[in-house]
């Protein structure tokens, strides 16, 4: 048996989220089927340019009397590309005394001390297994179709969803995963995987979202967008403003406010149209990041485990 060591909103999963996964499991009596919420992993997905390429090689198959095996060697920065989640030691910021500060107040020797060092705290080893309730919320039904490039889906927006998909209000230690149709955009077989539509843009959350995300205490915040940020087209490239409501010196507000100051895991670059599309608006959630020491990020396969919901009634059918 494991306990739980996470940190920030880490803390708010245990018996009653798994007590609340294993409902969305057995709803109605019976076992509910599984969905990929993850894109397959290889050197020709969309690559995000704020991390190192990475590269696959498939080794030639070895003998060994009359076994055969084979294996490959993966390079690049591995947890940060694909579909990922973000440690809490990921994202810093710099107060007006000049400190770069950590959730929960920490100082840059109590996280990083050195240029080489791994995360003495916050790192993805510290993240606990995410089992808990996932609450689907579906943009594309509220915007009449998927969501452009900069576009911030709102605090108005967040409870306008829970409204008309009849879902409960967000609780503590929930998995909130939200889709805006960008994951349409994913290609794999790509010529050049690092210059793709998909990640010189993308919608996202708004300041006022994040901070009523934060009021909810939901363990983790995962979307099928490369930032959560919304991004413009252009922005990257130095050619468009940063969002409206970010700071001059923040820009980067929801990875801000969800890892600095909210203690809330994020996970981009989901897959979520197969679910939205059966409606399975409440599910069991699991995400297992790796357990790499001192890590800021991981590559995760997050699973979703529910049935259709039936608004009528508020419940799965």
């Amino acid at each position: 048996m494991t306990e739980n060591t996470g940190t920030g909103n880490g803390m708010t999963l245990g018996e009653t989220t798994i007590a609340r996964a294993v409902a969305q499991m057995q709803r109605g009596g019976k076992l509910r089927p599984v969905y990929e919420l993850s894109h397959v992993y290889s050197d020709t997905m969309p690559l995000s340019p704020f991390a190192e390429p990475i590269g696959i090689t498939y080794k030639p198959t070895e003998y060994l009397a009359s076994h055969a095996g084979n294996g490959e060697v993966l390079t690049g920065q591995l947890g940060s590309q694909g579909t990922k989640m973000d440690a809490l030691g990921h994202f810093g910021y710099r107060d007006a005394d000049g400190r770069t500060l950590y959730y929960g107040g920490l100082e840059q020797a109590e996280v990083k001390p050195t240029d080489d060092s791994p995360l003495l705290r916050l790192g993805i080893d510290e993240v606990p297994p995410v089992i808990t309730s996932g609450v689907l919320l579906d943009a594309t039904l509220l915007k009449g179709g998927s969501l452009s490039a900069g576009e911030q889906l709102t605090e108005r927006d967040i409870r306008a969803m829970l409204e008309n998909q009849r879902l409960r209000d967000l609780a503590p230690g929930d998995a909130l995963l939200i889709r805006t149709g960008w994951e349409d955009k994913w290609s794999d077989g790509n010529p050049d995987p690092a210059d793709t539509a998909y990640y010189r843009a993308g919608p996202g959350l708004s300041r006022d979202a994040a901070l009523f995300i934060a009021s909810r205490e939901v363990a983790c915040v995962g979307m099928d967008v490369p930032f959560l940020d919304a991004v413009s087209e252009g922005y990257l490239r130095g050619t468009a403003q940063a969002p409206a409501d970010a700071p001059a010196d923040l820009p980067f507000i929801v990875h801000h406010q969800n890892l600095t100051q909210a203690g809330i895991y994020q996970i981009h670059n989901l897959r979520l149209a197969e679910l939205a599309a059966d409606r399975v608006y409440l599910s069991a959630t699991i995400i297992l990041p790796l357990r790499v020491k001192g890590a800021a990020h991981s590559a995760v396969r997050p699973v979703a485990i529910g049935g259709p919901y039936d608004t009528a009634i508020g419940d799965a059918a």
